[in-house]
């Protein structure tokens, strides 16, 4: 594999990587493309990921309690303005893209 990818690993134990294996087979998925699901999910703020994130969050008292409210008022914000003018994630990187390119001293 050349460079401009990078490789994430983590560690689970035999039983959930056996498990994982059995899922990703019957369901015709292979782990990378798995992987990339998620990972586009979770960096497109999909509202499931979201929403998994936040459960997690709470029952594992990850950050406070403050913090994480407003978190969600940020998250329930930016899909009021993506809802109010009709963008979705990779319009407004077009939009981006094409300020860069006419301002790229910005």
């Amino acid at each position: 594999m050349n460079n401009k990818y990078k490789r994430i690993i983590y560690y689970e134990m035999p039983k959930k990587h056996a498990d994982l294996k059995i899922r990703w087979q019957y369901d015709n998925v292979k782990q990378s493309e798995f992987f990339r699901l998620l990972t586009k999910a979770y960096l497109d703020q999909d509202e499931r990921i979201v929403a998994i994130l936040s459960e997690y969050k709470e029952k594992n008292s990850i950050q406070n309690k403050t913090k994480r409210k407003k978190i969600q008022k940020t998250y329930e914000k930016k899909r009021e303005v993506e809802t109010k003018f009709a963008l979705k994630n990779d319009e407004v990187e077009s939009i981006f893209d094409l300020l860069e390119k006419e301002h790229p001293d910005l």
